[in-house]
């Protein structure tokens, strides 16, 4: 199945499921259902589209950031029976790059993280960050303004982040469990090296954690990255990185044509070869993703994978950067000024492209200090990347230890 998912999603990839009918036969679904479930997609919120189907309570909530951007958050503020006796601990969920809120959604619900914290005691929010299909509100911009896409992670961990941790400290009256997944792991790495969010957080999950990418062993991800090829896409007016869209279209072309890579197991080759996705969430992530995100992420994210560092966007020039940071090279994060009580759980796995193992060894280096109860790290040698939010057994390996350590902060 996973064989031909991946050819499926190649052609997903290369095409974009709205580029016409041809396209919509190969992937096996009707010209009728792909347009309504467009149409229902964009129209109504992940609440109606995913959890109360269900039969969870699901309420709809946005944050607007500092620097503009309207934000959707999806709470489940108690588990499928109702009850609501006792403190709910608030947890949020951060999806990683090119995805959204789905991402904690997509299997069924006592495979999927959101449902199975609601249905443990827990008080969960579900980012969506800026630019996916349900963020794409400005107080001034719109997406089609190249303006709106000028942003890195950067600025998810200087506003978003903290808009956000701000919302639901408000609502709830307490302080968070963080869970965060690839990007949404480096986001809260850099947060928490600059003593950031801690007065509002408990403890922290990171899955798949991402902060240095020197070991990246995913050969597409590489070659876009050393032949600086979202450069090039921004070069050529794309300021958007729409997985669906023309541009990265472009790109996977010319990725496809290098020696040794194999596009025919296009998800394996960027995320590694997943142990435990079966065909529901496969469909289910056709339907739904990827989302896009803005090339000069991609770029920032190029820019680490190349360099080894854990720094904030590099404008190119001594000028540029001293403008933008009053030096002539960029601020580097550093994860040795993460708190050493700070209570972190980390999961990795051994087949992960992107989440290397060895670039996560670097990173625990950085964090000897922590020990005992305040620092938990889980190995599974058959994991990758997309196993940590689909895979069919996360719950009995992944979940179930993360809710243990939850519960002793």
């Amino acid at each position: 199945m996973i064989n031909t998912f991946s050819f499926t999603f190649l052609l997903f990839m290369l095409f974009g499921l709205s580029s016409g009918g041809r396209v919509k036969q190969l992937l096996g679904y009707s010209q009728h259902s792909v347009t309504t479930f467009g149409s229902v997609r964009d129209n109504i919120g992940l609440c109606k589209l995913r959890v109360e189907i269900y039969g969870y309570n699901c309420e709809e909530h946005t944050v607007t950031t500092q620097d503009g951007y309207i934000l959707s958050l999806q709470r489940i503020p108690q588990g499928r029976s109702g009850q609501t006796t006792g403190d709910r601990p608030p947890v949020l969920l951060q999806h990683g790059v090119l995805m959204d809120g789905m991402t904690w959604l997509i299997n069924a619900p006592d495979e999927s993280l959101a449902y199975i914290l609601a249905d443990n005691g827990f008080d969960v929010w579900i980012a969506n960050a800026r630019g996916t299909r349900y963020s794409r509100g400005h107080t001034s911009l719109s997406p089609n303004d190249g303006a709106y896409w000028d942003w890195t992670w950067d600025q998810l961990v200087a506003d978003e982040l903290p808009a956000i941790f701000q919302y639901v400290h408000d609502q709830t009256g307490q302080k968070l469990h963080y869970v965060g997944h690839s990007l949404g792991t480096l986001i809260a790495f850099a947060s928490f090296s600059r003593q950031m969010l801690l007065d509002k957080l408990r403890s922290a999950a990171l899955l798949s954690p991402i902060a240095y990418l020197g070991h990246v062993s995913s050969l597409l991800c590489r070659i876009a990255a050393e032949d600086h090829m979202a450069e090039a896409m921004q070069g050529l007016g794309y300021p958007e990185f729409d997985p669906k869209g023309r541009g990265v279209a472009i790109l996977l072309k010319t990725l496809c044509k290098k020696p040794n890579v194999n596009c025919y197991d296009l998800m394996a080759a960027f995320t590694g070869p997943n142990c435990c996705l079966n065909s529901s969430t496969v469909e289910l992530f056709l339907q739904n993703e990827p989302q896009s995100t803005s090339t000069k992420n991609v770029i920032h994210l190029s820019q680490m994978l190349r360099g080894n560092t854990i720094s904030m966007f590099d404008y190119g020039s001594d000028d540029e950067n001293m403008k933008h940071y009053g030096q002539s090279t960029p601020p580097a994060y550093n994860m040795k000024g993460i708190p050493t009580d700070l209570p972190l759980y980390l999961a990795y796995g051994g087949q992960d492209a992107l989440s290397d193992p060895n670039d996560v060894q670097v990173l625990l280096h950085d964090l000897t200090n922590h020990e005992g109860d305040d620092r938990v790290v889980q190995y599974r040698e058959d994991y990758a990347h997309a196993d940590y939010v689909m895979g069919v057994n996360a719950k009995q390996v992944v979940y179930d230890p993360m809710m243990a350590f939850f519960k002793l902060h």
